[in-house]
């Protein structure tokens, strides 16, 4: 959860290395992409994932293979956010197989979370 209430703060630290990449279309929208390599000192289900971003700069969904489940492809989607102080976080997360075109299989959730309150100090 720390990698996930992080982001995209988490994107500056040393050695973590982000590129934009082409654009996607998706529910009617266009989002902005961006392709982030992580260092072996941060600890994550695999190193290099690909974050989706909204015209709201909200982040969408990410795109990985899991490492501890044989590189299988993940679509992660975010929604529902809410702000917690002053920071805007997506309180759903839902995991999806990811389709070969790119696409999430979204017949059936393989994770979900929902995060109900969140207290910063």
């Amino acid at each position: 959860m720390w990698n996930y209430l992080t982001q995209p703060f988490l994107f500056i630290s040393p050695g973590v290395q982000a590129r934009k990449i082409d654009p996607w279309q998706e529910e009617g929208e266009t989002w902005r992409r961006l392709r982030v390599t992580f260092p072996a000192s941060i600890a994550t289900h695999c190193p290099e994932r690909i974050f989706y971003y909204d015209a709201d700069g909200m982040q969408r969904h990410r795109d990985y293979a899991l490492e501890v489940n044989g590189m299988s492809p993940a679509a992660h989607y975010t929604s529902d956010p809410k702000t917690f102080g002053d920071l805007g976080l997506p309180t759903r997360r839902r995991v999806y197989r990811r389709n070969p075109d790119g696409t999430a299989d979204v017949g059936v959730a393989a994770s979900t979370i929902a995060i109900f309150d969140i207290t910063l100090s």
